[in-house]
């Protein structure tokens, strides 16, 4: 094997945190906020981003390393902004985590029922926002040889079934990590795709008895096993020792990854369940009724 040939097999060295500087969206409450209180844990300091007030008292709670930022991850503009104020702060960026993300709301619908605007909504922060935010901190990641770390899903791979605006984003964003990653490799700097399953967070509520028909689909449409959510925290130690390592893929829990890794041969035989099970479709014939 040539040393040309060797060179291109070559990792990136394991990143080390201390010292390193970190951006975080969606850092108001659940994954981020956990994500972030880990980082400077490890010696990070990290910019906290997110349109809710609740950053400011997460970023207060964490001391002199780090701060909090009102940014709008739909508006390219603000994330700029945000940019240039961690720099003033911190200097450059070695790590970002593209975390931002909002679900359809507390109410299950399927295609048809979704009111006007939710669709576009998710769109908006859950992709359009990761791109943003991958956009505005590229250049620092690259110049630092940094990591970049996408919030994706297991609805990356699952049936979308009462929940396609969230799914179909989370697809998404799982393409432009694996793209970014291929894309950054000459450079030195790396890029994940984080995959959690349920995590107790106000976002998976609706799964879990906020909405009465949805959480009967997703007990129907999912073995027990994988139904039991994990904490944030413990999300969140998962995902930075992810950063560390510069993981490609990170899925937590751990319980999925054989799941994703079989999902061509599982998706299919999966579709095909949902789409004859009878009880699933009386409870999506209940769930077009109620929006109707």
């Amino acid at each position: 094997m040539t040393s040309g040939t060797t060179g291109m097999f070559r990792r990136s060295p394991r990143l080390r945190l201390d010292g390193r500087v970190a951006v975080v969206t969606g850092a108001g409450g659940g994954i981020g906020s956990a994500v972030a209180r880990e980082l400077v844990s490890r010696g990070a300091a990290v910019a906290l981003l997110d349109v809710a007030p609740s950053v400011d008292d997460v970023a207060r709670a964490l001391g002199d390393r780090a701060i909090a930022l009102r940014v709008d991850v739909t508006s390219p503009d603000e994330l700029s902004a945000a940019v240039a104020t961690v720099h003033d702060r911190f200097g450059g960026i070695d790590v970002v985590h593209a975390n931002a993300g909002i679900s359809s709301g507390d109410t299950a619908y399927t295609v048809a029922t979704v009111p006007d605007g939710v669709f576009e909504r998710v769109v908006s922060v859950n992709l359009n926002g990761v791109w943003n935010t991958i956009r505005a901190t590229l250049p620092d990641i690259v110049a630092a040889r940094g990591h970049v770390l996408i919030t994706s899903s297991t609805y990356a791979y699952l049936n979308g079934l009462a929940n396609a605006p969230y799914a179909a984003t989370k697809a998404a964003v799982e393409q432009i990590g694996r793209a970014l990653r291929a894309e950054l490799a000459h450079t030195g700097a790396t890029t994940g795709v984080l995959y959690p399953g349920w995590v107790a967070t106000p976002i998976a509520d609706v799964a879990f008895g906020a909405d009465d028909i949805a959480t009967a689909l997703v007990a129907r449409a999912f073995p027990a096993p994988l139904l039991t959510p994990i904490s944030p925290e413990a999300l969140a130690a998962g995902a930075v020792n992810g950063i560390e390592r510069r993981a490609a893929r990170i899925q937590l829990p751990g319980r999925w990854r054989a799941y994703s890794a079989m999902r061509g041969i599982a998706n299919p035989l999966s579709d095909l369940v949902l789409e004859k099970d009878r009880t699933i479709r009386t409870l999506v014939a209940r769930l077009e009724r109620r929006e109707h």
